[in-house]
């Protein structure tokens, strides 16, 4: 039962990871949910990382729900981003232990996992977005794509009038036969309007429909789903285990889309999917940037029995996200014949690259050097060695 001793985190206001150090020297990396990270960093160090410290490295599922109950008073997001960073960095060390990919630890295997192109632009016109993506298609051997429709969370309102209508067909039109088409909304419309535009994908031959509606209103997303043929799919922003729960014994989606950085980790993320499992309902998680939660998500796909038909892959560079610059050493998301790889290195098999690690803010908790709230202190006495 080798203990956690040492939490570093190193980051900057988008991205940050963490490394994992237990007292046999085993490490390991993972990473905090993305966009305000520097927040993320100050709720990890205060109300993950004092349970951690101590605590067996190999328990991780026993940990994640350990911190669920001493934070209980703490149910959000924040703590969920911060959580995955601690999940994702044991699975990475429990991998390098054992000498297997976090996929093998699962039960699943390493080698192609299929992706689609996925555009994250809505300032793009449906010319613009049909020439990449077929251009993409064509290099790279992308056989699905995803665009996107209305204006995020904009209340039926387009990102310019007329833009939905127009890019639909154009862009299915462009594509042509052959290539899965999936389409994304964000929470844009209501669900008289969301069926209306349900009603164009149909007709083009799309067959995936995210976040129609505004994506906590389950039952405004039941009702288009129970509309429509195309699928309907959702979940990317929810973390809570009721409200999985709920959506998915409504049957509220079809598919599945948990977060591995939002949910906070691998662990709970298996959770949602185990429930979709159950359900007869795929799981194709959202990972929307060049970051880890892309390749945790190609090892998940790698290893879940109800794996959907595709990883999303986003297709926008560093001049989208310069925060993604450089994060790791090496190609780790290189397509080939439309598909990425989940190779036979242990743990997540990526190395985050020492140049980056270099420019970011850097914070350390240890059992040396922490000293526990009074309340931390009178657990850790009763709970650990």
């Amino acid at each position: 039962m080798p203990r956690i001793t040492r939490l570093e985190t190193f980051h900057n206001e988008f991205v940050g990871f963490v490394r994992v150090t237990a007292e046999d020297g085993a490490t390991g990396w993972g990473q905090i949910s993305t966009y305000n990270a520097d927040i993320t960093v100050q709720v990890f160090h205060r109300q993950v990382a004092p349970w951690a410290l101590g605590a067996d490295s190999d328990d991780i599922a026993g940990l994640v729900r350990l911190i669920e109950r001493r934070e209980h008073k703490f149910p959000g997001s924040y703590r969920c981003r911060a959580l995955a960073g601690l999940d994702t960095a044991l699975w990475d060390l429990a991998g390098k232990r054992q000498g297997k990919p976090v996929a093998a630890l699962l039960g699943g295997r390493t080698g192609p996992v299929r992706a689609y192109a996925s555009s994250m632009k809505r300032d793009i016109t449906p010319e613009q977005e049909a020439e990449r993506l077929k251009r993409l298609c064509a290099e790279q051997g992308f056989t699905a794509a995803k665009w996107r429709v209305g204006a995020e969370c904009g209340e039926d309102v387009d990102e310019w009038p007329g833009r939905t209508e127009a890019i639909i067909p154009f862009v299915a039109k462009a594509l042509g036969d052959g290539i899965d088409k999936l389409v994304d909304a964000n929470s844009g419309f209501s669900v008289e309007r969301a069926i209306a535009v349900g009603r164009m994908l149909e007709d083009n031959g799309i067959g995936h429909f995210e976040e129609p509606v505004p994506y906590w209103e389950l039952e405004a997303t039941k009702a288009v789903s129970d509309a429509l043929t195309v699928d309907v799919a959702g979940g990317e922003q929810d973390w809570d285990m009721a409200t999985w729960k709920r959506m998915i014994a409504i049957h509220a989606v079809d598919i599945v889309q948990p977060d591995v950085m939002y949910m906070g980790g691998m662990c709970r993320t298996l959770e949602v999917a185990k429930l979709a499992q159950a359900a007869g309902m795929p799981c194709t998680p959202h990972a929307a940037n060049l970051s880890l939660v892309t390749m945790c998500t190609m090892h998940l796909l790698a290893a879940i029995p109800n794996a959907g038909k595709y990883l999303e892959l986003s297709i926008e560079g560093d001049d989208y996200y310069p925060w993604q610059r450089g994060l790791f050493v090496g190609e780790p998301y290189a397509v080939r014949d439309g598909c990425v790889e989940v190779v036979d290195t242990p743990g997540w098999g990526v190395e985050v690259n020492p140049a980056w690690l270099e420019t970011a803010s850097y914070r350390e908790s240890s059992l040396e050097k922490w000293a526990p709230s009074a309340y931390a202190a009178l657990y850790l006495k009763s709970a650990l060695p």
